[in-house]
């Protein structure tokens, strides 16, 4: 069953009284379950590409299809429902709030969407990435392999159909980066979350069951 779909998509934006077609025609599938790299130099449209499919911006022309609704006819309100129901999200730079400790940073979403026992699912997904005893740290008092470990048990802790990462290991060393990657296809699979990938990484690139190269905004290799 196809999870998230784009047809066409086009997005381009006004620069000096041009217009730059920063992506321009994208088509592509993925299928419940599976995982999908896109990949492409800097400038090439990834994170871009990326915002469109999670709902996070608007194309200029096109379609998203996320679990069959299109996102085009919907409203910012309906989306971030969409998102808050569908989607997870783990990016570069963590995005932990710095006055939460990991075990807060995790549970905060879990009772924004009112989820009860929000505190031990959280302190359940710290434990699975190796943070069981970091659960009263605050982000300052962790390295950026913990920090990220930390995302990693956010974005899952939620049950999300499709996980959206950006770049998750650009911030780290060779080594810590290896240990998330792992943490990743992981949890990936224990759940059976759709996995959707911006990196530059071919090692990580590989190991999707799928994989996309831009090219100035086109699709240029599909695999």
């Amino acid at each position: 069953m196809t999870i998230l779909q784009a047809e066409q998509l086009t997005k381009q934006v006004a620069v000096g009284g041009d217009q730059l077609r920063i992506l321009d025609g994208v088509d592509l599938a993925v299928e419940r379950g599976a995982s999908l790299a896109i990949v492409g130099a800097s400038g090439s449209g990834k994170s871009t590409l990326l915002g469109l499919l999670a709902g996070l911006d608007q194309p200029s022309a096109g379609r998203v299809l996320l679990a069959g609704a299109d996102l085009s006819g919907c409203d910012e309100e309906q989306r971030a429902a969409l998102r808050e129901r569908y989607v997870g999200f783990v990016f570069q730079s963590f995005q932990l709030l710095p006055s939460l400790t990991a075990l807060e940073n995790v549970a905060l979403p879990l009772e924004l969407r009112g989820q009860r026992n929000a505190e031990r699912d959280a302190a359940e997904f710290l434990g699975r990435v190796g943070l069981g005893e970091r659960l009263s740290h605050y982000p300052r008092q962790l390295s950026g392999g913990e920090q990220q470990r930390v995302a990693l048990a956010r974005a899952f802790a939620c049950r999300p159909e499709v996980l959206f990462a950006d770049e998750p290991t650009g911030n780290l060393d060779t080594v810590t980066g290896r240990a998330v990657d792992e943490l990743l296809f992981e949890l990936n699979q224990e759940q059976g979350t759709t996995l959707v990938l911006v990196t530059h990484e071919q090692g990580l690139a590989a190991r999707c069951s799928a994989q996309l190269t831009l090219e100035a905004g086109r699709v240029v290799a599909t695999r």
